[in-house]
């Protein structure tokens, strides 16, 4: 594409709409739209969370999150300290190295899980990568090893297109960092044997709380194998080779905060309100679709993802394909910079390790109006950081 000379642009027409809510970061995530500090007036605030209303608050989010996401029956679910990144942790530390693994990465976060594997527990592991906007083949990947991925690349806005490729019949068990996908996109329970995430992506909960999955092939590891390395008091899933099964009733490890508790909880309440998971996935493809499809009018921007089966709809990142700009971490940083000084948008930059670009959360939390209001906010900003970087 030829960039369009100053003389030739067309004026700049500064947007008259704004969006309601311009929080477009990826965690934390935009609030529910329902969300007020009243909602948490029922908040077990001051109580402790071993008294009966602390376990019977616990309990209601683990059981509400099954029905919401259809957890099977036989599948436990723990809430967990320090987030997803304690979740994953968790599982890794306790589960990994009865047998070799394949590490997975096409972003930061699954990076970071290879880091651990072998630089921390120094596992028998072969590491598959992919660029940014791209994905490994997980077709070619050996299931009979311990497999470990995330589904939704928070830093790349390239996901799974589907669990067709995992073997039923698997050996090993796979480990899925979902906390960016989990009530947003369909997860095949029956291809997952460790799922996590954080309250604080698709519900816009609060922070420092994790989800932690198992399947019953995941029970069985934990009550038949014993790692060689030593596990701290906040990583101990089992007891005399029995899986505390407490953990996965509410009665939590640490401390919980039980106002974060009760914001899940309201969270949870508002995702029923919107058609539950159905509700919760076509408000994030709504969000999506209004992005994408501005990208399509244009050729100066487009979709990180290599291929419209593996785009985000929750993490959209978006990359200048403008030959003048693209890969110009300055000016993507200055058009970002711009929108936040309108108040257009916020909390819009790429990740720190991804391509340059911007970054716009989709998921459901977001209302479809704000994100139409947003684009002509990007053209805008576009626009008007070539035309001062002409003037410079």
């Amino acid at each position: 594409m030829a960039t369009l000379e100053p003389a030739t642009r067309p004026a700049l027409t500064r947007p008259s709409a704004m969006p309601d809510n311009p929080h477009f970061s990826s965690g934390p995530c935009a609030k529910p739209p329902t969300f007020s500090l009243e909602t948490l007036s029922d908040a077990a605030l001051g109580r402790s969370h071993r008294a009966a209303i602390g376990k019977s608050k616990l309990a209601q989010a683990i059981d509400e999150t099954r029905d919401l996401l259809g957890v099977p029956d036989d599948y436990r679910i723990g809430i967990v300290p320090a987030s997803d990144t304690g979740a994953y942790e968790m599982a890794m530390w306790t589960m990994l190295g009865e047998r070799p693994c394949e590490m997975v990465a096409w972003e930061s976060f699954g990076a970071g899980w290879v880091t651990d594997a072998v630089k921390q527990l120094k596992l028998d592991a072969r590491v598959h990568e992919a660029e940014y906007g791209q994905i490994v083949d997980m077709a070619a990947l050996d299931y009979d090893r311990d497999v470990c991925f995330t589904w939704n690349g928070t830093t790349s806005g390239v996901k799974m297109p589907h669990g067709d490729m995992i073997p039923a019949d698997r050996a090993g068990l796979t480990l899925c960092d979902a906390t960016s996908a989990a009530f947003a996109q369909d997860l095949p329970w029956d291809k997952l044997d460790v799922v996590t995430y954080s309250w604080q992506k698709v519900l816009g909960g609060e922070a420092a709380h994790g989800m932690l999955i198992l399947s019953p092939r995941a029970v069985e590891r934990l009550e038949s194998y014993t790692p060689a390395w030593p596990l701290p008091k906040i990583f101990r899933l089992t007891k005399g080779g029995k899986l505390i099964e407490g953990i996965f009733k509410g009665e939590t490890i640490n401390t919980p905060s039980m106002l974060c508790v009760e914001d899940y909880l309201q969270a949870l309440a508002w995702a029923r309100s919107v058609g539950g998971l159905k509700g919760l996935k076509d408000r994030a493809n709504r969000n999506a679709q209004v992005i994408w499809d501005f990208c399509a009018d244009r050729d100066w921007i487009a979709n990180l993802a290599a291929s419209d089966d593996i785009r985000s709809n929750t993490s959209v990142c978006l990359q200048f394909t403008d030959p003048a700009v693209a890969g110009d971490a300055a000016f993507a940083k200055a058009v970002q910079k711009r929108l936040e000084a309108e108040g257009a948008g916020l909390d819009l930059g790429s990740y720190r390790d991804a391509p340059p670009g911007l970054r716009i959360w989709c998921g459901a939390t977001v209302e479809t109006s704000d994100v139409e209001a947003l684009m002509p906010w990007i053209d805008w900003a576009y626009h008007a950081e070539l035309d001062a970087r002409d003037a410079a």
